[in-house]
């Protein structure tokens, strides 16, 4: 069994130790555990595979701190609040998955492993309050300047799909992708893929409506159960 060196963020040390016992015969070796994003930042000096971190009151500016100290880990966030403006600024910072801290043992588990394969989860219910939240038609001026080719990168965004499969999926190559990719962020103002398909959700582009029947569900933004 492949083990994942993780890191452990949580105020809560009760909770902390609810965590590590669940981690305790699963892939996921607790390397450090620590009670703030701070401490983790300027004690860490270990390369983790994964973060586990409580939601911060200062999501913007803490997760973003939190990425800049771990840019090669995946990073799964933990709240106790189930909310859409949450996960959008946790996502916008860099994380990985949301979950909810009620969620059970197994789809924990689950979800870290989907995650260091490259998936970005978030739970069943979230996405629904999600899709209902950015359901309205977007606004005509806000596609104004992007080529049909960036919208049809913009929906493959919001699935959570790769370079390589969107370069497979419309014919192109990765090169080609990483072009448009990097044109389509400049012109909607935004720093990265995540941020990008946050964007498309937002200006109505949902995952419903983007998706293909041939797309594998594997790559798409997963939805985990509680």
């Amino acid at each position: 069994m492949t083990e994942h060196d993780t890191i452990l963020i949580e105020p809560n040390r009760l909770f902390r130790e609810g965590i590590k016992h669940l981690l305790a015969d699963s892939p996921f070796h607790l390397v450090s555990e620590y009670a703030s994003i701070q401490q983790a930042v300027e004690a860490e000096s270990v390369k983790s595979k994964l973060v586990i971190v409580d939601y911060p009151v200062d999501a913007d500016e803490t997760l973003s701190q939190l990425r800049a100290g771990f840019p090669d880990a995946r990073i799964v966030v933990l709240a106790s609040e189930l909310s859409a403006d949450r996960l959008k600024a946790a996502m916008g910072a860099g994380a990985d998955g949301y979950l909810l801290k009620d969620v059970s043992p197994e789809a924990l588990i689950q979800s870290l492993q989907l995650v260091v394969i490259g998936e970005k989860v978030f739970p069943t219910n979230l996405a629904a309050l999600l899709l209902t939240q950015i359901s309205a038609p977007a606004p005509q001026g806000s596609w104004r300047g992007l080529s049909g080719r960036e919208r049809e990168i913009l929906q493959h965004l919001v699935m959570g799909a790769s370079n390589k499969l969107i370069a497979n999926k419309l014919g192109i190559t990765e090169a080609t992708v990483k072009v448009h990719l990097k044109t389509l962020l400049r012109k909607i103002d935004v720093n990265n893929r995540t941020q990008a398909a946050i964007w498309a959700m937002n200006n109505g582009i949902t995952p419903e409506q983007s998706m293909s029947g041939d797309m594998p569900a594997t790559r798409r933004l997963q939805a985990v159960p509680a």
